[in-house]
């Protein structure tokens, strides 16, 4: 779908790195520009204390990518990066706007080189306002400073982070889609545009709903136990051979007598504690207790087979270990082979992009690249080899 679409990846971590790997799948050319050092990620299990020699985490983000190592803390690795984005189409970034501004690689700056440029900025807080250029990471930014941590905890726990770039993949998502937005507009008028997009706006709009509950009432419930459900059917209830089933029950009252006779309890139809959404609310730990022996009659087979005759949406809650083998998640396309770098013709699994599109190429288009792997290949396509870069901008720039 991007074929010919050239973007230039000037991030580290995750969250932007992130959408660029979503870009590199749909077929775009994606040349990441790292520090001499490499991206931090790539050192991701060493920080945990571990002896591991593979990094998945890495690999997933930066699959089918290209690297070049600049050093962008030197004028002469700023030029070159300028140099870079003139026949670019995206310029994707999660550095703070403030290095930008004194690197000469601000949006106006690279506009100017490159009017139909599409310029991403990817940050913590977005680009205005007390906290632009602030420090952002998915559990700061994303998770706590917009209350999706507070509310995500139970009434009176303590609270505790969201797993590895959750919050990032999210920004991930919308940041691609955005970017391909102003492709769109570009593509239709010739001029390119800013593209802002920040964890912490993200993160507000992944809790929509309750924040828009928030703006209009001024107030908002908190994350309550099983017993204390507002909709005390839509909740987690356990099978006889400990399983853990989800249920999700439909607006109204449609899914109060299917429940019953899920349950084998017929005789509750009538019962005026339970034949309203009110009523259930206000006796909603009796019905908690009421399904939950109901529940444990049966095995998870049994009770999946009485739940699908009633029609009742419902999944199981599922371990990733089993969320790796359910058959589902390779009938939707979810996991995907990605070419090892190593160059010896295997592939390992990975998490798959987040949309698919059937009939296309939507997949990895390589493996993740070593450092500075691709220098001498973007130099050439620049009309440059090491020696002219090391003539015109000073020795030590590229790696």
């Amino acid at each position: 779908m991007l074929e010919g679409i050239k973007v230039i990846e000037y991030a580290t971590y995750m969250a932007a790195p992130g959408a660029g790997s979503i870009l590199s799948d749909w077929g775009a050319d994606v040349v990441k520009v790292e520090p001499p050092g490499g991206d931090p990620i790539r050192i991701f299990f060493r920080t945990l204390g571990t002896d591991l020699q593979d990094n998945p985490v890495f690999d997933f983000d930066n699959r089918g990518k290209k690297s070049i190592a600049v050093d962008t803390s030197k004028p002469e690795g700023q030029k070159l990066l300028r140099k870079m984005v003139e026949e670019a189409d995206v310029f994707l970034t999660n550095v703070r706007p403030g290095g930008l501004e004194r690197s000469g690689l601000s949006y106006e700056e690279l506009s100017k080189i490159n009017p139909k440029l599409v310029y991403c900025s990817l940050t913590g807080y977005g680009l205005q306002g007390p906290d632009a250029d602030r420090p952002g990471f998915d559990v700061a930014s994303f998770w706590s400073r917009t209350g999706v941590g507070a509310l995500t905890v139970p009434k009176g726990q303590e609270p505790f982070p969201l797993r590895t770039a959750f919050g990032d993949h999210t920004t991930s998502m919308a940041t691609a889609a955005g970017i391909c937005a102003a492709l769109v507009e570009a593509t239709r008028t010739g001029k390119g545009r800013l593209v802002e997009s920040s964890l912490f706006r993200a993160g507000l709009y992944a809790l929509g709903s309750d924040f828009a509950i928030q703006l209009f009432f001024n107030r908002v419930a908190s994350t309550k136990s099983r017993h204390e459900q507002n909709v005390p059917m839509t909740n987690f209830f356990k099978t006889k051979d400990n399983s853990w089933i989800c249920i999700v029950q439909r607006q109204g009252d449609v899914d109060w007598v299917p429940m019953c006779k899920v349950i084998g309890r017929e005789d509750l139809i009538e019962d005026p504690r339970f034949t309203s959404s009110k009523a259930r609310r206000q006796n909603a730990s009796d019905l908690v207790d009421i399904i939950d022996e109901g529940f444990a009659k049966f095995t998870k087979a049994e009770i999946s087979a009485r739940l699908d005759e009633q029609s009742i949406a419902w999944a199981p809650v599922q371990t990733l270990a089993e969320v790796a083998e359910d058959p589902q998640t390779k009938a939707a396309g979810a996991i995907v082979e990605v070419p090892s770098s190593k160059g010896d013709g295997t592939t390992f699994p990975s998490p798959a992009s987040p949309v698919r599109f059937p009939g296309a190429d939507d997949g990895p288009k390589g493996p993740s690249p070593k450092l500075g792997e691709h220098t001498r290949a973007v130099l050439e396509d620049l009309g440059l080899t090491v020696s002219d870069i090391d003539a015109l901008y000073g020795e030590g720039v590229v790696k």
